[in-house]
């Protein structure tokens, strides 16, 4: 991909290198360190993309991998109040396993394998295994810090985003061993999304009001870039066609268009009161932004890149994570401080049922879910 605000910096007949430099401060992106990358390939190991058009092209309805085909549709639940995970069958919209993890639990991560899915236990240091072949708890692992948790392209690491310790910490992601801590100019580092050929990822720091850009290879930080509006950042998604990274924003009521490669706010989208979540929908045409403090789902256009539908709990609620059915007919949310889970109609917004959970449930995922790997957090998959 073409980049921005860079010096030349050589080249060679089977390689051409570009350097980031420095930018002026003032609102835009401060480059903090002088890295150099190839241009116009791909994270070396990364699967290659399928479509280039379309990134979630591997994540069609019933698109499963022969490694989850066999796994029981469920959705996970952590309850960071409770220290539990509830377990529902989508089927029955009912509670059909429940077990105790560490303290607050913040998230379920799938594997980059798709073999196992983690439970975050943000204050407990710690991450607890769960076999989706049998929904049921495995071993407890030590993990400081672990808020949310993703992995790089090439599978070669977890990413251990450890909130509270301003850091990323790149894990083995068989052991979880730490591997290096990235320190980050980053306050409430929370979630994160990936470019289209794995090179850098962009992560929101909540309470800097502020993004950050990683160099994946180097595991080193790029540019710190300071939103217009310094709000909240929340969740990141990135565009179908690789282009454009979303980023709702719980204070300023929206979602930010990010250009990724000039590291660059593009536009500002209102949705709603508390935009906090987002998930992409199965034919790749729409976006849900979940509106936590309005009860309200939004839907962005990607080709319109604006809102064209929005829906509303009946009787309110606090939308908050989740993720999309296999099939792409339900959107799964957590209702964050309703004590409830709400299951949605993607054909018509209709609220097909809230099931009371524990207390503060939060990262619900959705398993199996289509895709050949994962990226982390409740389900990003390519």
């Amino acid at each position: 991909m073409k980049r921005m605000n860079v010096a030349w910096a050589g080249f060679a007949c089977a390689a051409v290198m570009l350097a980031v430099q420095g930018v002026t401060a003032g609102g835009g992106a401060r480059q903090t360190e002088n890295l150099v990358t190839d241009l116009g390939q791909s994270l070396p190991g990364m699967p290659p993309v399928l479509d280039p058009l379309d990134i979630y092209s591997a994540d069609r309805p019933g698109n499963l991998s022969p490694t989850v085909k066999q796994y029981p549709s469920r959705i996970y639940v952590p309850n960071s109040g409770s220290n539990s995970v509830d377990v529902i069958n989508p089927a029955t919209y009912k509670i059909i396993g429940h077990f105790r993890v560490g303290k607050q639990p913040q998230h379920v991560t799938p594997s980059y394998d798709l073999k196992t899915l983690w439970v975050l236990n943000d204050l407990d240091d710690s991450e607890t295994r769960i076999d989706p072949a049998t929904g049921r708890k495995g071993v407890t692992v030590k993990v400081e810090d672990p808020y949310n948790m993703y992995y790089t392209p090439d599978g070669k690491f977890a990413i251990a985003v450890a909130e509270r310790k301003e850091r990323l910490d790149f894990l083995n992601p068989r052991t979880m061993k730490l591997e290096h801590a990235l320190s980050l100019p980053c306050r409430g580092v929370d979630h994160m999304d990936f470019s289209a050929d794995g090179r850098y990822l962009i992560a929101s720091c909540e309470f800097s009001g502020s993004m950050i850009k990683v160099d994946v290879a180097k595991q080193a930080l790029i540019a710190e870039l300071k939103l217009p509006r310094a709000g909240m950042p929340q969740d990141v998604k990135l565009s179908p066609d690789g282009k454009i990274f979303y980023v709702a924003d719980m204070d300023a009521n929206g979602v930010y268009e990010i250009d990724g490669d000039a590291f660059k706010v593009l536009n500002f989208i209102p949705t709603g009161k508390g935009a906090h979540g987002l998930y992409t929908s199965r034919d790749s045409r729409v976006l849900y932004v979940s509106n936590r403090g309005e009860g309200t789902i939004s839907l962005i256009g990607f080709a319109e890149r604006r809102v064209v539908e929005k829906w509303t709990l009946p009787g309110g609620g606090t939308p908050d994570m989740g993720g999309v059915s296999a099939d792409g007919k339900v959107l799964w949310l957590s209702g964050r401080y309703s004590r409830e889970v709400y299951a949605i109609d993607t054909a018509h917004g209709k609220l097909l049922a809230r099931i009371k959970v524990g207390k503060g449930p939060h990262g619900l995922c959705v398993y199996p879910q289509p895709g050949r790997y994962s990226l982390g957090h409740t389900g990003i998959f390519r």
